[in-house]
């Protein structure tokens, strides 16, 4: 057992509270991490004048070493040590002696780990963008190239009024959007380094915590060395953003989901992101649209989990806050696999376009449009309401649409429709006359795309 501690203790550590306390298995994630950081420390150590120049070279190198020879699989991690830092520190003493032991001067394994999860967390943030980056673009092409593909829009499920798939994927793409300024807004918050903050309440030495976090890309450095150790508060809101990324991919999986069905076929989703069934053989399943779905709830399960973790956490550092790493690993992977797995499905998903518009108009999504007919010819909007509720109940009764019912139907339930009556319930003409900001209508739709094209031309990482 490599630990890193024991002059205090006189026995050896039981074999099973040994691996119940380690770490290695997954904290072996942050081995660049652990030496990148490490490097940074003595850079600076040097400059203070603690060590060397051929110690902090020495260091340097046997650290360098040791990230080469695990990535070409010549060394590997293995659970004969506690944890990553010790696995480090080990394997640079083996390769050049003492100076490696000068390596942990100034520094605690709390202050340690707490800048290997913000380096690795950091990285992590920039790759969960960058895929939702990807998938706006695609989102935005399929805007594009649906302005005049004219669907039903929804409430409570139910048809409502005639809208655009480029309008209603349009919806998505604010949400997504919003989950790019969270991240940017976490980002930008947790970019301060705890290295320097020692077990709890600093070191003795004369460590330059700037300059250190400067090395590693830092806005500077954490001002409370009890807190540098024990906030958790940026993977609580990391957590919390992915899982609202989550949330708003299972909504669209869903629609994705009921599209796909037989009832509705407005979708059909590519063979290579659908199944079969076993027994079957008619079957086409959406299944990764239904897995993403059911991942959502495996993360929203890693947030509660640590906000439960922490919620009576006495200050400053406790084991309990290693509970913080396999959750968030784990709901990272999730996240980012479903972005990429949703994106490839919804940009090879071929859209049906006149099953789309057949359903707009047999839904009476025209309902409110044809009242508004009748009340620019004088007819006070609540006469109108009744009038076409009544238009509707004899269209369901003759099994039809109002678009398709002769001027003499429409006459005998209001003699106030005329033959222009036909245009203004034409889905092109309910959706154009929609000319608000944010509106379904084609010139609205075009300004807001040419918004939006300049929004994805931003990179807040830069700024």
């Amino acid at each position: 057992m490599a630990q890193l501690w024991g002059g205090r203790f006189t026995k050896e550590t039981d074999k099973l509270v040994y691996n119940f306390n380690a770490s290695i298995s997954f904290d072996k994630k942050f081995y660049k991490q652990d030496i990148e950081g490490s490097i940074a420390h003595v850079v600076m150590l040097e400059k203070q004048g603690i060590l060397t120049a051929e110690e902090k070279d020495s260091i340097i190198k046997g650290l360098t070493s040791i990230r080469e020879d695990v990535e070409n699989g010549t060394l590997e991690i293995t659970d004969e040590y506690e944890d990553i830092h010790s696995f480090v520190e080990a394997n640079l003493i083996d390769r050049i002696g003492d100076a490696g032991k000068k390596l942990h001067t100034g520094r605690s394994r709390n202050d340690q780990v707490a800048l290997d999860m913000r380096l690795y967390t950091r990285a992590e943030v920039l790759e969960v963008d960058a895929l939702l980056k990807e998938l706006l673009t695609d989102l935005l092409s399929i805007m594009e190239e649906n302005l005049e593909t004219y669907m039903p829009g929804f409430t409570h499920l139910q048809k409502a009024q005639p809208v655009t798939l480029a309008h209603h994927v349009g919806a998505y793409f604010e949400m997504f959007k919003r989950d790019r300024l969270r991240l940017k807004d976490i980002y930008f918050r947790m970019n301060y380094c705890p290295l320097g903050a020692g077990a709890l309440a600093g070191t003795t030495y004369p460590l330059d915590r700037n300059y250190t976090a400067s090395l590693l890309g830092f806005e500077g450095p954490t001002l409370n060395s009890m807190d540098s150790v024990s906030d958790r508060d940026y993977l609580i809101e990391f957590l919390s953003a992915m899982s609202t990324i989550m949330m708003h991919l299972s909504r669209f999986c869903e629609e994705i989901i009921i599209w796909n069905s037989n009832e509705y076929r407005f979708v059909e989703i590519d063979d290579a992101y659908s199944t079969g069934s076993s027994i079957m053989p008619q079957k086409k399943n959406p299944d990764i649209a239904e897995l993403v779905r059911g991942k959502t709830g495996r993360v929203y399960g890693a947030l509660m989990s640590l906000l439960t973790t922490m919620k009576g956490l006495p200050l400053a550092y406790n084991k309990d806050m290693q509970e913080d790493k396999e959750l968030t690993f784990d709901a990272i992977d999730t996240v980012k696999g479903c972005l990429a797995l949703f994106d490839g499905m919804v940009k090879t998903m071929k859209f049906n376009k006149d099953i789309m518009a057949e359903s707009a108009m047999n839904g009476f999504t025209n309902a409110t449009d044809a009242a508004d007919y009748l009340v620019n010819h004088g007819v006070p909007f609540r006469d109108a309401h009744g009038i076409i509720g009544k238009l509707v109940l004899y269209c369901i009764d003759k099994q039809t649409s109002i678009d398709k019912l002769s001027l003499e139907e429409l006459k005998a339930i209001s003699p106030v429709f005329e033959e222009d009556i036909y245009d203004a319930v034409s889905l092109k003409t309910c959706v154009e006359k929609r000319l608000t900001m944010g509106a379904p209508g084609p010139e609205m739709m075009k300004e807001v795309i040419r918004m939006e094209k300049e929004y994805l031309a931003e990179e807040w990482q830069d700024k």
